[in-house]
């Protein structure tokens, strides 16, 4: 298997620390509102590089972290007038409902960064004392950058060209040795959540947590650090100068980044309304679609979304679905059990597909060729099934469909339709449920309906609902 590593920019044979096991951590998501479509990119293609991994027969480690405390998620709790608590918490359970959706496994650990705090003042300690680190007159602790001889070798570029071309993460001052020094740990202010340390009341800079929670859930040296291509500086960069440093060990072995996600050949952003949160495009597809979409391109390139684009992952997703939805029809009507041998010779015939598949994948986690021979495959199957059939060989197709669908997290089965008696009966509960102020009962009918694919808007004259 074959990974393109961001440090050295080229492909590598993928060699594990230890032989049969991957540690792999991915940075997710600051915790301060519904997740977005970019935040789910990374989610989708590395959720999908684990189940690859995991069918090859590693044994997978797979960390992801939720940011619960940052400067976002203190604003958004002073303008509610709730505790920063409160806002993470809600959040972090949206944000699973959402990776549900999109069938994103759990990872092994989820951890937050609020409960890791002792683990950073204990690395920061040891960056004070090996002078990576110094304390300031106010309480706030910073990173010696010109001190680790190696910073910038992640970007590629040197502190003084990082100092020419990022002069927006500067911060100039008094307090400062190096306007470069990044922050460790930031002193309390009022009003804000706070811990106790060596240094005083204050929280934890943001790139010290993830080199803590990597450290301690997968060890001093991991095998894959992975997220999206904007995390590569400073974040990944900081990562790899405070954990190297702290522990004198190289951090980690491999980096992958996913490219950028844009809308409409734009870059997602509020200001230009182009802004959608998974639960948006929940609303109108599938999230099986949008999965389908984010693997339809290699997970480095820049991808376009667009809403012909979508379309265009909802009917290539149909297309695989009623291939094996065929299979199934033609599986229950046979009357012949075991495979003849003209079967069994178009059954191996299509074992390339599989090949082809798996090559796609060895290559750097190739999602968009690996669809394709999932394509092949679903043409193969149209072209060599019939009602003269027997049970095996379509069983056998149905299940190498599966196979290569279930790496890339797709279901291939449909749920059968809720019929609309049971979904008027179902609103009509949830209304009931309203007027007695059962929100949560409410609400919990609410995700029901969306997990079977019937979306229900509230409006002034009542209830409206469609299916996906």
């Amino acid at each position: 298997m074959k990974i393109f590593n961001t440090l050295t920019r080229q492909k590598e044979e993928f060699i594990p620390i230890e032989e049969g096991k991957v540690r792999m951590y991915v940075c997710g998501p600051t915790v301060y509102n519904l997740i977005h479509i970019g935040n789910a990119r990374p989610m989708i293609v590395f959720d999908t590089f684990r189940r690859y991994m995991e069918y090859k027969g590693y044994k997978v480690n797979y960390v992801s972290n939720f940011t619960d405390v940052d400067d976002k998620i203190i604003k958004k709790a002073i303008e509610e007038g709730v505790d920063a608590e409160e806002i993470s918490g809600r959040y972090i359970a949206e944000c699973k409902k959402d990776m549900e959706g999109m069938n994103i496994m759990p990872a092994t650990v989820h951890p937050l960064a609020t409960q890791e705090i002792d683990g950073m003042i204990a690395m920061i300690q040891t960056l004070v004392e090996k002078g990576y680190a110094y304390a300031a007159k106010d309480g706030t602790v910073y990173y010696r950058t010109g001190k680790f001889a190696s910073y910038g070798k992640l970007s590629h570029k040197n502190l003084d060209d990082l100092q020419a071309g990022h002069r927006d993460i500067q911060v100039t001052g008094e307090l400062k040795e190096d306007p470069f020094d990044f922050v460790l740990w930031k002193p309390k202010k009022e009003g804000e959540p706070a811990w106790d340390s060596p240094w005083g009341q204050g929280r934890p800079g943001w790139h010290i947590e993830c080199s803590v929670m990597s450290k301690k859930y997968l060890g001093e040296t991991i095998d894959i650090h992975a997220g999206g291509e904007d995390l590569i500086f400073p974040h990944h960069e900081n990562e790899i100068a405070q954990s190297e440093a702290a522990s004198g060990k190289e951090f980690s072995r491999y980096w992958m980044h996913n490219g950028f996600l844009n809308i409409n050949n734009q870059k997602m952003s509020k200001s230009l309304g182009n802004f959608f949160t998974v639960r948006e495009i929940a609303e109108k597809y599938d999230l099986q679609v949008l999965r389908f979409f984010m693997l339809s391109a290699h997970y480095r390139s820049p991808l376009n979304f667009s809403a012909d684009l979508m379309e265009a992952a909802k009917n290539g997703l149909e297309r695989i679905c009623t291939a094996a939805e065929q299979l199934e029809r033609l599986k229950s009507a046979s009357t012949k059990e075991e495979m003849q041998e003209q079967e069994e010779a178009l059954y191996a015939q299509s074992a390339q597909f599989q090949d082809k598949f798996e090559a796609a994948m060895e290559d750097d986690c190739n999602t968009a060729d690996a669809v394709s021979a999932v394509f092949e495959l679903v043409k193969f199957i149209n072209m060599h099934v019939s009602a003269e059939c027997s049970k095996e060989y379509l069983q056998k197709l149905y299940d190498r469909l599966d196979n290569l669908c279930g790496i890339l997290g797709i279901h291939i089965h449909k749920e059968e339709q809720m019929l609309d008696a049971e979904i008027e009966s179902l609103i009509e509960e949830r209304q009931n449920a309203r007027k007695n102020k059962d929100f949560a009962r409410a609400d919990q009918i609410r995700e029901e309906l969306l997990q079977k694919g019937i979306l229900l808007k509230d409006t002034r004259e009542g209830v409206t609902w469609k299916r996906a």
